[in-house]
């Protein structure tokens, strides 16, 4: 394979990489690489249950905050990040989407625009709100971490996912308490916010917009201050209603505002250690931000005029009131040239966005087809070297088969020979000993044999001669006793010479 290859697949397993899932099963213990956005590491315990989705907020490859959502009220429970300064500027609010809360099997894993995901996934809007929800109803999109606490320009926080309905008078003052509190008293009394970790929630009621999403009975948001030797912890909680201003609140009284009543930070964010000096600080500052939203609340009542002069920096283009004749008439007479141009200018960003989705779906193709020759050449350069390892590996095997084989012929000739062996020795020595002697025997025997027969023979021949004479004896020894009686004297002298 040659070194254009190996970077290609390089870069492919780079990339798959970075395109990690950003929603976390509900068993894991915590929200993954967004674990950084708690205390010490640690979620808050007792608020996630089974039916709650972790997410790990990520854009551009990039991990941002993390969101325990509910697919059930449809709002976030809590969102979790680390604090810093105000951004610079405002960009236009729009709400995101999260595929894979409503398709799991999305391959799309982060955060895309509404009119993409309309084709592109499943059973849109089943288990979260929609951009649609909030049309002509009285709430608006509503962020727990807002826009206003990021200095990273490319920084999301309008997903959906992150929003919770809220009318427009009841945002404004949140963002705006929310501010105040971070650049005043919350990121000057802990290094800058560098140790700062900032936890925004909601409390849902029994009320929702259009019957799908739930409307919170109020917002809160709790600070942990990690500095050794002087840290601090802090909560606020803010009720929807118009009338009522930001309070603030100790960390254990605020779990016990909320339900299964949580730990929210880990041993209370070292309480042990906790600066109360700097916590009296930051209520001093915590009361003049009330006092501020007090005055300017009984500002609107009096006078509805102040209201519509500070929402006007939130909408820009509202029209001005007023105006002279020369003015309405050279508005009458230029407004259809500015629609014209408006009109072109909608029709070349259209035309331009749709280049650019062209451009990115050709991307795409061709990527896909990259990889999918890279993943033949791979699997085929796999199997090849599979097929050679196995024969590599076969030789010794087969070899050992060969040695076996004739170390088993051996053994079977050396098994035979022993029992040779042992059949011969089952044999008596004696016999062995008779049978080789044998021939010595017989030739040495046969004079014996030979001399015995002539002794035999001799020895019968003076036995018939003994008998012979011996039967004549005793006939002549009855004739000579007939005469005798007769009266023949027959000595035995005479006899004896007879």
């Amino acid at each position: 394979m040659g070194c254009a290859c190996w970077l290609a697949l390089g870069g492919l397993l780079a990339l798959a990489g970075l395109l990690q899932a950003r929603l976390l099963p509900a068993h894991q213990a915590g929200f993954g690489e967004c674990d950084r956005f708690f205390y010490a590491g640690t979620p808050p315990a007792g608020l996630a249950t089974e039916a709650h989705v972790k997410i790990c907020q990520r854009f551009a490859g990039t991990e941002r905050f993390a969101t325990l959502y509910s697919p059930d009220h449809r709002i976030p429970v809590f969102s979790a990040f680390r604090a810093a300064r105000p951004a610079p500027l405002y960009p236009e609010q729009r709400g995101l989407l999260e595929p894979q809360i409503d398709d799991p099997d999305s391959n799309l894993e982060e955060i895309i625009e509404e009119t993409d995901a309309v084709t592109s996934v499943n059973n849109l809007g089943s288990k979260q709100a929609l951009n649609a929800d909030y049309l002509d109803s009285d709430y608006e999109i509503g962020q727990l971490y807002p826009f206003l606490l990021s200095n990273d320009l490319q920084m999301p926080t309008f997903p959906l996912t992150n929003s919770v309905p809220m009318t427009k008078s009841f945002r404004e003052r949140w963002h705006m308490n929310l501010n105040s509190l971070m650049d005043q008293a919350l990121i000057p009394h802990c290094g800058d916010g560098k140790d700062l970790y900032i936890i925004t929630g909601a409390v849902p009621s029994d009320h929702k917009v259009k019957g799908k999403v739930t409307i919170p009975k109020f917002v809160w948001l709790a600070a942990c201050c990690d500095i050794p030797g002087g840290g601090w912890a802090m909560g606020f909680t803010k009720h929807t209603q118009d009338s009522d201003i930001i309070e603030d609140v100790m960390v254990r009284d605020l779990e016990k505002l909320l339900p299964h009543e949580p730990q929210l930070f880990r041993d209370n964010c070292g309480e042990t250690e906790q600066d109360t000096e700097k916590m009296k600080k930051i209520l001093e500052v915590v009361n003049q931000v009330q006092d501020a939203e007090r005055s300017l609340q009984s500002q609107e009542s009096l006078s509805p005029q102040t209201k519509s002069q500070r929402s006007a920096p939130l909408s820009p283009e509202a029209p001005e009131g007023g105006g002279s004749l020369l003015g309405k008439i050279l508005g009458f007479l230029f407004t259809p040239f500015i629609k014209i141009f408006q009109l072109i200018y909608y029709l070349v960003i259209a035309v331009l966005k749709n280049i650019v989705h062209l451009l990115w779906f050709v991307a795409k193709q061709v990527i896909n087809g990259i990889e999918s020759c890279i993943y033949r050449l791979g699997a085929a350069t796999v199997s090849y070297l599979v097929t050679i390892g196995h024969e590599l590996v076969g030789i010794p095997w087969k070899v050992l088969k060969v040695m076996a084989k004739i170390i088993r012929a051996l053994l079977r000739v050396l098994c035979c020979l022993l029992k040779a062996i042992c059949r011969a020795l089952s044999i008596p020595l004696r016999v062995l000993l008779d049978v080789a002697t044998f021939p010595v025997y017989t030739m040495g025997a046969i004079p014996v044999v030979c001399k015995d027969i002539a002794v035999g023979l001799g020895g019968a021949l003076s036995l018939l001669c003994d008998t012979a004479f011996g039967t004549m004896g005793g006939l002549f020894q009855v004739i000579f006793s007939v005469f005798k009686r007769f009266g023949y004297k027959v000595t035995f002298d005479n006899s004896g010479e007879l």
